[in-house]
């Protein structure tokens, strides 16, 4: 007897409009499905594609917003706790024993747009939230709703060097397909990074035009890099508290708030949390999947001589001139 697959890999509850679409844009070998498909410059699967749109349509945004902006694999489950837990930390002491980072998944307080929200052609009821709505995406700047970019929500970055994101990104899309489809070759996948076919890649761009867009509205766009919050946690997580306008106090710091706030949201304490070993998301994704190793150097074990050499030149050469270097180690 076979089982269908999981929710997260099935393709077939699409729109017929989607189904249109989809006929006519360019497509690539996909990650994780059959197919990615370049939408407005980026690329994405089906399913996705379909949330995508229907959030650029339907999402109104608030001032008081706060959105997560990342490439997948760029520490996103660990920021969206660190987010969390400073924005609410008045209402949620980080004190408190059943402190909702302890009893729930990060990707479920802090929910995906057009991932969750508006995956599957579902209306999103946003009355129970409360505010500031926390939000993610990782929708490239040029494609997010004109709300967005009109409004003063306020959009947080988090940008990891290429070569980790890859082996992560690979690793992640293997173990999602796993048991039900054949997994992908570092070296197939490698050369489609390579030539920008990643999930809402290319990377460069989705990284250049957040970047750009910083420099030219720093109030509206704060950018994180993962390495360096990883280096200097405590100077990192006060410069987000500062530019969300929820600036940590003497008193607090006194009291040890900012080293809990790190201690709870640790890889090590989410990844052994009873819930985030044992549940999984109603779409069958295991919430285990998302804790790996979330070090940095990782692509050390896995790259070779070429496919560093590869990289570099492309990384090089894309962001000439940027000003944004990334670290590898």
């Amino acid at each position: 007897m076979t089982t269908s697959p999981p929710k997260y890999l099935q393709e077939d509850n699409l729109s017929e409009e989607c189904k249109k679409l989809l006929s006519i844009l360019p497509k690539e070998k996909g990650w994780v499905g059959s197919y990615v498909y370049n939408y407005q410059g980026f690329w994405t699967p089906p399913r996705f594609l379909q949330g995508v749109i229907a959030f650029q349509q339907q999402f109104q945004a608030e001032d008081s917003d706060i959105i997560l902006v990342t490439t997948p694999k760029s520490g996103t489950t660990w920021l969206k706790s660190l987010l969390f837990a400073l924005v609410n930390r008045v209402k949620h002491s980080i004190f408190e024993p059943n402190h909702p980072l302890l009893v729930n998944n990060p990707h479920f307080i802090v929910p995906f747009l057009e991932l969750t929200l508006y995956i599957d052609g579902q209306v999103p009821d946003f009355s129970t939230f409360t505010s500031p709505r926390l939000l993610a995406t990782h929708v490239p700047f040029t494609s997010l709703p004109k709300s967005i970019q009109d409004s003063k929500t306020k959009l947080v970055y988090l940008c990891r060097n290429p070569r980790d994101i890859f082996i992560s990104m690979w690793h992640f899309t293997n173990n999602l397909i796993l048991h039900h489809n054949d997994t992908n070759s570092i070296e197939e996948m490698f050369d489609l990074f390579c030539e920008g076919v990643s999930l809402y890649g290319p990377f460069w761009n989705h990284v250049l035009d957040y970047w750009k867009q910083s420099i030219e509205n720093p109030t509206k766009i704060l950018f994180l890099m993962y390495e360096e919050i990883k280096k200097k946690p405590k100077i990192q997580l006060k410069r987000l508290a500062e530019f969300l306008e929820c600036p940590i106090s003497i008193e607090e710091e006194n009291c040890g708030v900012v080293d809990e706030i790190l201690k709870m949201c640790s890889f090590e304490n989410l990844s052994n949390l009873e819930v985030n070993t044992n549940e999984k998301f109603s779409t069958g994704e295991a919430y285990n999947l998302f804790f790996r190793r979330g070090e940095i150097g990782d692509w050390k074990n896995y790259f070779t001589i070429e496919m560093s050499d590869k990289l570099n030149h492309i990384i090089e050469e894309k962001f000439q001139g940027s000003g944004l270097k990334f670290s590898y180690v």
